[in-house]
């Protein structure tokens, strides 16, 4: 069982061309859920196998990647281990990920966990309504192997269950500039993952209000967000008119664009965030 404080099996498995076609050219980048045709995550499996839409990168190669996963309802793996580390937050639904014996623990909306490479474990879907996930790998390719082909990379793993988060105000970090609002209608952040240094990975979550907006964009070269929760709206000096953005839609940006970003959800919106440094977002 996992402790922490924050609290498809064949071996080396074929898998179809999961991959999207590379960067435009444009300094902001917006691939809507619905415009990527979801493949088998695991051919081996048939109609069992969860759906993959890809949303960059390609994760049969070894390349980062995004993609959004959807399982079935009653989803339910045997166990197994992957050969590269990933990370996924819960769009959608219920699931549970965890060592072949623990017991069931829901990890619904919102929710975030880490799966280390070579390490045992099962995941599962919710019965009454499946679920559908965000993936990051940070390098390739993602295949599912045999238990019996276990190992340690060193790695810990983390269930993140969305009640257990510490979401921190505009006034506990300079990376949200929210000038004139209150705590309780600002933009707030939640950090998952790696170092916030210059150049270093690292993955949070970022919650904006409903009906607010303000520019986003990344310290380093690139910085990626995809829609966990809520509907939002994209707009700026290369996005001809704006860019509905729905719950599995994916935007890039960097310093050039710096796109407005709205929430046009009549309650919070969600995203995840993918940047190498820091990002910033300045409410307006």
């Amino acid at each position: 069982m996992r402790l922490s404080a924050f609290p498809l099996l064949a071996t080396g498995v074929a898998m179809a061309t999961l991959s999207i076609a590379g960067p435009a050219t444009a300094a902001t980048e917006v691939v809507l859920r619905s415009e990527v045709t979801p493949q088998p995550l695991n051919p081996a499996r048939g109609d069992a196998s969860p759906q993959a839409s890809v949303l960059w990168g390609d994760i049969t190669k070894d390349v980062p990647s995004g993609a959004i996963i959807e399982f079935k309802e009653g989803f339910a793996s045997p166990p197994h281990i992957h050969n590269i580390t990933y990370r996924a937050v819960v769009i959608e639904g219920a699931v549970h990920n965890d060592d072949p014996d623990a017991a069931t623990m829901w990890m619904g909306p919102g929710s975030f966990w880490t799966q280390p490479a070579g390490e045992d474990h099962i995941t599962s879907a919710i019965a009454e309504e499946g679920a559908t996930i965000f993936l990051e790998i940070l390098k390739g390719p993602y295949l599912v192997q045999p238990s019996d082909q276990a190992f340690d990379n060193g790695e810990k793993p983390v269930n993140l269950e969305a009640g257990n988060m510490v979401w921190l105000h505009a006034d506990a970090i300079n990376w949200l500039e929210v000038p004139g609002q209150s705590q309780e209608k600002g933009a707030e952040v939640a950090f998952l993952w790696g170092s916030t240094a210059p150049g270093e990975a690292n993955g949070s979550l970022l919650k904006i209000p409903a009906g607010a907006s303000g520019t986003i964009s990344g310290d380093g070269d690139t910085l990626r967000a995809v829609v966990i929760q809520g509907d939002a709206e994209l707009s700026g000096a290369d996005i001809q008119g704006s860019s509905p953005l729905p719950s599995g839609s994916y935007f890039s940006a960097n310093d050039d664009s710096a796109p407005l970003l709205t929430c046009t959800s009549d309650a919070e919106c969600l995203f995840y965030l993918r940047t190498d440094g820091s990002f910033d977002f300045a409410s307006r």
